[in-house]
């Protein structure tokens, strides 16, 4: 008989939040508590609207999740990077380039960053079917809180922002939730992400970024918020870094939204550089649910609201041209890091064309 008892969960202690004095963005804070009632979420409607059009990033707290979950969760992200030996992690690694899809482990080095150095983070990313497929023998006692973790992030987060994004564009409320089908064919999964620290000679090679500035795919991103700052957005006055708020999500969308609102919401630039003084040396761990579309939504404008039709939009390709939530997911994972990009017109920008479409690359 296997054991019934799930065995402790080893500590993770993060980096205490940075003391030094960052150009932070000013995103707004969006209470999802107050979604509970019509009038709550006819306000939030207007709060996210603004924040969306502003920064394309906000934070969500009072989402139902406590700090000692939150602790909880974060302790269990860091197994699958910490307590899984390396030839179990290779018997469990995906290869996005080939397939389209981002499951298992991405190993450090995988990706090209910039003048010949490669990625120093390591992640192990798990479909929302989370009991679909085998994991590493170390994780599998704690499926059971993976799986309540990405069913409370896609139905009490994500689904509660959908509707106040349909609200925000004047559409019946679960239009957007019943694009975001848990059960429909389709790839939101969240992500244990660990970044390790790199090389003096590496930061200079690649002026100190490590994710070069790019939008998410995806639809709805949940990044859970961490102490170790690293994280900035494009805003209209340059970067600015994120700031971190104990027990609250980090929203923004991705490019999938900005197709359905014919850029109405825009995907927000953004990239990771080398943390601050006084966080250098630490690791960075990080939890995200990436959320796309049901595979088979086609990306163009959804021309029934009448906040598009007063306010008009920009297409991004053709209606007849334009790919499928599952074509545009799998043109994107497959060319991340590996495609070799071409220097756009404007400075510090590079660019790649997949599917017809421009896609570009900050640094």
């Amino acid at each position: 008989m296997p054991s019934l008892t799930v065995p402790q969960t080893p500590r993770y202690v993060p980096a205490l939040p940075t003391k030094e004095n960052l150009q932070y963005a000013d995103l707004a804070i969006i209470d999802l508590s107050k979604a509970a009632t019509a009038e709550g979420r006819a306000e939030l409607a207007v709060e996210l609207r603004e924040a969306l059009t502003t920064h394309g990033f906000c934070y969500i707290i009072n989402h139902g999740y406590t700090q000692a979950q939150n602790e909880r969760m974060f302790d269990i992200a860091d197994i699958p990077m910490s307590g899984v030996p390396e030839d179990e992690k290779r018997a469990y690694t995906g290869d996005s380039k080939k397939t389209g899809i981002f499951q298992g482990y991405k190993p450090r080095q995988y990706w090209h960053i910039d003048a010949g150095v490669r990625d120093q983070h390591e992640h192990y990313n798990c479909n929302r079917h989370v009991h679909s497929l085998m994991h590493p023998q170390a994780l599998r006692p704690f499926l059971p809180d993976i799986d309540a973790f990405v069913r409370h992030n896609h139905h009490d987060i994500l689904h509660k922002i959908c509707r106040l994004m349909a609200l925000s564009l004047e559409l019946p409320e679960d239009t957007f939730v019943k694009l975001h089908d848990f059960d429909a064919p389709g790839v939101s999964y969240v992500r244990f992400m660990k970044y390790f620290p790199r090389s003096e000679e590496e930061e200079i090679q690649t002026k100190n970024v490590w994710m070069k500035g790019h939008t998410d795919f995806g639809s709805i991103t949940l990044l859970w918020s961490q102490p170790v700052a690293a994280l900035q957005i494009q805003t209209k006055e340059g970067w600015r870094w994120v700031k971190h708020i104990e027990n609250a999500v980090l929203m923004n969308i991705g490019d999938s939204m900005e197709f359905l609102t014919g850029k109405f919401y825009k995907a927000t630039i953004h990239r990771v550089v080398q943390p601050p003084i006084d966080q250098r040396g630490y690791t960075r761990l990080s939890m995200i649910y990436f959320s796309f579309l049901n595979d088979d939504v086609k990306l163009v404008p959804l021309m029934d609201s009448p906040v598009l039709q007063r306010v008009g939009v920009e297409r991004r390709c053709e209606d007849d041209v334009a790919p499928t939530m599952k074509a545009w997911r799998v043109a994107r994972i497959s060319a991340y890091g590996a495609s070799d990009l071409q220097k756009g017109k404007e400075p510090g920008i590079e660019e790649e064309v997949l599917n017809g479409i421009v896609v570009k690359h900050y640094n």
